[in-house]
């Protein structure tokens, strides 16, 4: 969107008005794949019947079926993978408004040698010869500071992508093949964009990657992602900084340390366990297991007392017999998080699992899930009666999607898209509810996710 809008391009939310049509796809499981192949045929149908003149694909779609997409929907003009984000205004089309003359200043940075995350590789972690499917040319694009970007979140809150590409070698998962090796952005070139960011109006940073407990590590940065949040939590204007997607096992007690030593650092941890049961986590390619886990949780909350947990997890893996999904449940209703989802598994071709044995069939898969979730339900339900009468600092996001009658917000508690809502059913007289405020509220009434609180 960045590189578009400087090029001279005007941004349009309404297909319809567009003279060029952009659809950005993910390929992670088969529900995403074929949300994204239906947006593609939807689309196309603004180029043979409207006013579009030209259709991109992007994103992860390309990188599994770049051939078939050229192939089989001649409507798309072009297709950009994850690893050539500057190839779109070529892509689209567009001219840039003045002639672009490289130099040693390219706002891309592109990543061509690895040598700490080839060590890694080396250890066992990742090693491209492992992948049946993997692509030719592992994308190795990775933005910084002074790559443009809009904002496609509110003008209080923003996204800041640390990393790229992943290493571990879960047996479920395609993203190596489809984001590449891992890599970090450089500490200062963060810490530039989050500045910028700031001084624009963002109050909250959320910092996301494929696997960001594992940021620095390839620039030989050790607790690089606290010493980050550290650094982060001291520009003064912004008011909350939160990070998503950690790895079981590189949460440190340093990290810890970190989250717990600032009120700026948000005491919210997103950890996907994806499963309990010792065996089937072997079969995925993780190891640990319920006990492990359950000390780890434990020193969470003790380091950081006031920790909200979120975590995912696959059901119907590969081999999952019924035991090991009741050592799951047990593991849930013991471990009582505060935020929990779960996913059927999804077979994808180039994936390890593929291959695996003793697939479930898709309505055990379902059943499970369901089982799983009226679990969590009843234990958020118990968590978020515990809430009423305590005070939260509340940022508003605007009126409610449910009512105009209401306004809803979040609190550290509840990450962007993802968590659970907070209603405002009462305010003090005067008071003008603006999003992107920050107020101080009391929660008055629970739901079996969402809050009711009224402004103090």
């Amino acid at each position: 969107m960045g590189l578009l809008a400087r090029a001279g391009a005007e941004l349009t939310a309404n297909a319809a008005d567009a003279d060029v049509i952009v659809i950005n796809t993910c390929a992670f499981i088969e529900s995403a794949q074929q949300e994204s192949v239906n947006t593609i045929l939807e689309m196309a149908r603004h180029k043979t019947a409207g006013r579009a003149q030209k259709l991109v694909v992007a994103g992860c779609l390309v990188e599994r079926y770049r051939n078939e997409i050229q192939k089989d929907i001649p409507e798309v003009d072009a297709v950009v993978g994850t690893g050539e984000l500057e190839a779109i205004l070529a892509a689209a089309g567009i001219v840039p408004r003045t002639p672009e003359v490289p130099t040693n200043d390219s706002p891309f940075v592109i990543l061509t040698s690895r040598a700490e995350g080839d060590a890694r590789a080396a250890q066992g972690r990742f090693s491209r010869g492992e992948w049946d499917g993997a692509v030719a040319d592992l994308p190795n694009y990775l933005y910084d500071e002074t790559t443009p970007r809009l904002l496609a979140t509110p003008k209080y809150s923003a996204y800041i992508k640390i990393a790229e590409g992943c290493d571990h070698p879960c047996a479920f998962c395609i993203i190596p093949q489809l984001r590449g090796q891992f890599r970090s952005r450089r500490f200062e070139s963060v810490i530039a964009e989050a500045e910028r960011l700031v001084a624009s109006g963002v109050r909250e940073i959320t910092l996301i990657g494929q696997d960001t407990t594992c940021y620095g590590e390839d620039l030989g940065l050790k607790d690089g992602l606290a010493l980050l949040l550290e650094r982060l939590a001291r520009i003064p204007d912004v008011r909350w900084v939160r990070f998503l997607y950690a790895y079981p096992n590189k949460v440190t007690t340093r990290l810890l340390e970190a989250i717990a030593s600032s009120e700026k650092i948000c005491s919210y941890m997103d950890v996907p366990l994806q499963h309990a049961a010792p065996e089937v986590l072997k079969l995925m390619k993780r190891g640990a297991g319920a006990d492990i886990f359950l000390k780890s949780i434990a020193k969470m909350r003790r380091i950081v007392p006031d920790i909200t947990l979120r975590t995912t997890f696959i059901v119907g893996f590969p081999g999952e017999t019924e035991h090991n999904f009741e050592e799951l449940c047990e593991f849930v209703k013991a471990a009582e998080f505060d935020w929990l989802g779960a996913f059927g598994y999804s077979d994808q071709e180039g994936a390890q699992a593929y291959a695996l044995e003793r697939k479930l069939p898709g309505r055990e898969i379902e059943r499970r899930r369901k089982q799983l979730m009226q679990i969590q339900k009843q234990i958020s339900k118990k968590k978020k009666k515990a809430l009423v009468g305590k005070e939260f600092d509340l940022l508003l996001e605007g009126p409610s999607e449910e009512t105009d009658l209401l306004w809803q917000g979040r609190t550290a508690m509840h990450a962007p898209e993802i968590d659970g809502t907070v209603l405002v059913n009462d305010a003090p007289d005067g008071i003008e509810l603006r999003a992107g405020d920050f107020h101080r509220c009391r929660v008055t009434r629970t739901h079996d996710y969402d809050l009711q609180v009224s402004i103090l």
